[in-house]
């Protein structure tokens, strides 16, 4: 699995003697070390999840003591490199996973600004990032012993996709999925845990495995790439797509899709009409909120959606599907009249 996660862990520094006859040593404490734990909100975590973490620790007179230090996990250990051991005041500190590098944006975090800034998870879900912080403070008197407590929150939104089909008049075959459309921009502040978003950045996430289709059964399963490779994206409160006012989304409003290919159980072609698969979208307007993970499950027994809203209108007049429009009809349904019998009399002679 791609994404980074954090882990319930006891973390303590070891710190070997040092002996020479031509070393004085200048510290006989304890280098600073951490505890580290993760909110119960988040994604299933294991022991091997956590590697690493980076942390800034501001002094009492507003300095960086130490800025974006690396703290890695050796054994049943957290250890930085080079030491840092315990000044006489306080210190604040401030932890975040993954590195900057991975993160990607502007991350600054000094005495007036502490901001991870134009922050952008990964155009493709596989790349995502699971982002977590943590803040604390801490004293030699009172830390170094046992350490400071770090206790990470997940700061994004984890979202799944799952589908089944309990219609057995149907074969739904799928190679991607796609989540349209959502704020893909912001700026986090490490002192209040808020995302600022730029609502007019705007994207698609998607992931496709044409090679390997998945059948829909009446048992919903994950449309991901992987089992667990879901979705890291920025919390916000979604503003849906209008089928039925702007089919073809220029609004951006938000959907999610799958890109499908649906047949009758006797072979008939149903959708697409051009080309093997095509994209199915139902929108959505769900409130995203930090550290929480939203399964979404698409049940196609009674319907397929609409028409994908970045499909182009089509020309071809043997392609009926227009950008918004209903994929499937409404049930098919009889009436029924039943002429009377109309008698006819044959007279016969004999």
């Amino acid at each position: 699995m791609k994404k980074q996660f954090m882990f319930m862990a006891m973390t303590a520094m070891l710190i070997a003697s040092c002996s020479s006859d031509d070393v004085v040593s200048t510290n006989t404490g304890r280098a600073i070390d951490f505890r580290t734990s993760v909110g119960t909100r988040g994604t299933e975590t294991t022991t091997d999840n956590i590697k690493k973490f980076w942390v800034t620790a501001i002094d009492e007179a507003g300095a960086n003591y130490f800025s974006k230090q690396e703290f890695t996990k050796d054994g049943g250990f957290f250890t930085s490199s080079p030491l840092y051991y315990w000044p006489a005041g306080t210190l604040n500190f401030f932890a975040y996973s993954p590195s900057e590098t991975d993160l990607g944006g502007t991350l600054t975090i000094g005495n007036t600004t502490k901001k991870l800034k134009d922050f952008s998870p990964a155009t493709e879900i596989a790349n995502q990032k699971d982002f977590v912080t943590a803040t604390a403070s801490g004293t030699r008197a009172a830390n170094e012993t046992n350490g400071v407590e770090l206790t990470f929150a997940h700061q994004l939104s984890q979202i799944e996709i799952k589908a089944k089909n309990t219609n057995t008049g149907y074969i739904y075959k799928v190679v991607g999925v796609r989540i349209g459309k959502p704020v893909s921009k912001g700026t986090f502040t490490f002192d209040t845990n808020k995302w600022t978003l730029t609502t007019t950045e705007k994207t698609n996430y998607a992931v496709e495995y044409a090679t390997t289709p998945r059948t829909l059964t009446a048992d919903a399963a994950t449309m991901m790439g992987t089992a667990n490779d879901n979705a890291m994206l920025l919390p916000q409160q979604l503003v849906a797509w209008t089928s039925a006012t702007d089919p073809t989304n220029n609004a951006n409003g938000a959907y999610i899709a799958l890109k499908i290919q649906i047949t009758t159980k006797d072979g008939a072609r149903v959708y697409p009409a051009k080309g093997d698969y095509d994209w199915a979208a139902v929108a959505i307007n769900t409130n995203w909120e930090a550290g929480k993970k939203y399964v979404y499950t698409l049940d196609f027994s009674n319907g397929a959606g609409k028409v994908d809203p970045e499909k182009p209108k089509p020309v071809d007049p043997t392609d009926p599907f227009n950008p918004g429009e209903d994929i499937l009809g409404k049930p098919i349904k009889f009436t029924v009249i039943v002429t009377p019998w109309a008698p006819a009399d044959q007279p016969v002679k004999m």
